[in-house]
């Protein structure tokens, strides 16, 4: 069955059909925010051009990323996942007009952030949320593929919401009205997912029987399986040293990523908010481009390396991306540069993705991934962290690019020589089991 004949089959599904409207709404004004957001914080002329504001401003959108993810399954498995939708989405309406009010009465002020900050918790929360409750309408063969096209297309329409709002700003003069009109169209948007969740039961999306624990033990118990989730990763080795290389390499990314802001707005298009906003857009849509060509190239010859040389080669190219931008700081070489670490990026993610899925075992792949998250995410604010000190307000810097290129290949020969490749046994016992040896098949990889 293909991907659209499965689209259909799902969108058979009434319950389906209703939380999908709500996700597509939803995230096309998570689009339309984002780029008022950015807009604020990065391209208005109010906001600070310097590479420590930038990069404090970027910290403060992804801080909700990292530190409300994994505790969002608390609520969630206490409060109607219906309610949240609802709810959650007014909450967003009400922080959003808040944000446009202070840009057009104050600008960007203390409360721009502390607000920017609240929304984009919120936003999380809905994520999970949306997620949480697929299982509830989807079943059988169908949920994998559910839980494959939902993301994906949900991402694809917070792009669409994001160059909607891009376009509608361009009919209003750059200030702060210009600078409010995206949150304003992302503050309607979210009203609307509000009212489609309204046609989903109040009960449909569970849970069926809502957790009483007290909530500081549930947020320990959180806690305790992170915890338990990382020493697993580090004793079984291959996911938790593909972890770690995805944590390198998000965090060099991260540099780059912030680099992109400074080049577009202080540098290629100084003065100009608007032109600055669209070479950075060109800038992120060029590393899509090359994040799409690694979703075809990644499948197709990963399997003739393994994915452990796989991540090895896509560091190499990630390497060569920033060897490139050392060069001059001309467009195209910027936009091709772009491009390249793109592929490298999502090259190197799916592979990661699938070393952690192959070798960790059930019982801890839920914990797998709830650290793989946090570490995603932790990694970025980091690199917002090296960049407010390591990058001058133009984002150009050859010392920078040159430092980045040589620790992707000092990552790539570290896991080339020193990874390994088998999964290592270990001991498991699970809360009401015996303990067990975890398997550790081997996985043959040509070209090592």
């Amino acid at each position: 069955m293909g991907v659209i004949s499965e689209l259909k089959a799902l969108l058979r599904l009434d319950g389906f059909r209703k939380l999908f409207a709500v996700r597509l709404v939803s995230q096309a004004g998570d689009g339309m925010f984002q780029v008022g957001l950015a807009s604020l914080l990065f391209f208005s002329p109010e906001s600070q051009g310097s590479a420590a504001a930038i990069a404090g401003a970027f910290a403060v959108m992804l801080a909700p990323f990292t530190i409300v993810g994994p505790f969002a399954g608390v609520f969630l498995d206490r409060w109607s996942r219906r309610q949240v939708l609802v709810w959650g989405n007014v909450v967003r309406v009400v922080i959003t007009l808040g944000m446009a009010t202070l840009m057009l009465t104050g600008g960007v002020t203390v409360g721009i952030y502390a607000l920017g900050l609240a929304a984009l918790s919120v936003n999380r929360f809905l994520l999970a949320g949306l997620s949480a409750g697929l299982p509830r309408v989807v079943d059988g063969p169908l949920l994998l593929t559910a839980n494959s096209l939902s993301p994906t297309l949900g991402a694809g329409a917070a792009f669409v919401g994001g160059g909607v709002g891009f376009v509608l700003g361009l009919a209003f003069e750059p200030g702060r009205v210009k600078d409010s009109s995206a949150l304003v169209c992302a503050a309607l948007v979210f009203a609307i997912a509000s009212l489609l969740a309204l046609r989903i039961g109040r009960r449909r999306l569970g849970p069926e029987h809502p957790a009483e624990a007290d909530l500081r033990s549930e947020f320990a118990r959180v806690a305790h399986g992170l915890v338990d989730g990382a020493r697993y990763l580090a004793a079984r080795r291959t996911p938790g040293q593909a972890l770690l290389v995805m944590a390198s390499h998000r965090f060099l990314y991260g540099v780059v990523f912030i680099a992109s802001i400074l080049i577009s707005r202080n540098l290629l298009e100084p003065g100009d908010q608007t032109a600055g906003m669209a070479t950075f857009a060109t800038v992120v849509a060029l590393t899509g481009v090359g994040g799409a060509g690694a979703m075809v190239l990644t499948p197709t010859l990963s399997r003739f390396t393994g994915p452990q040389v796989w991540i090895v080669l896509m560091l190499l190219v990630a390497a060569a991306s920033q060897v490139l931008l050392l060069t001059t700081p001309e467009r195209a070489v910027i936009y091709t540069g772009a491009a390249l670490l793109g592929l490298a990026a999502q090259g190197t993610k799916i592979a990661v993705d699938t070393i952690v899925q192959r070798d960790a075992d059930d019982e801890f792949r839920g914990r797998a991934f709830a650290f793989y998250d946090v570490l995603y995410n932790a990694a970025f604010v980091g690199a917002a962290a090296l960049a407010a000190v390591a990058l001058p307000d133009t984002g150009w810097s050859r010392p920078v690019f040159a430092g980045l290129a040589v620790a992707y290949v000092a990552v790539a020969l570290l896991l080339w020589t020193a990874g390994a490749r088998t999964a290592a046994p270990v001991t498991t016992a699970g809360a009401d089991a015996p303990a067990r040896e975890s398997g550790s098949a081997r996985v043959d990889e040509p070209g090592r």
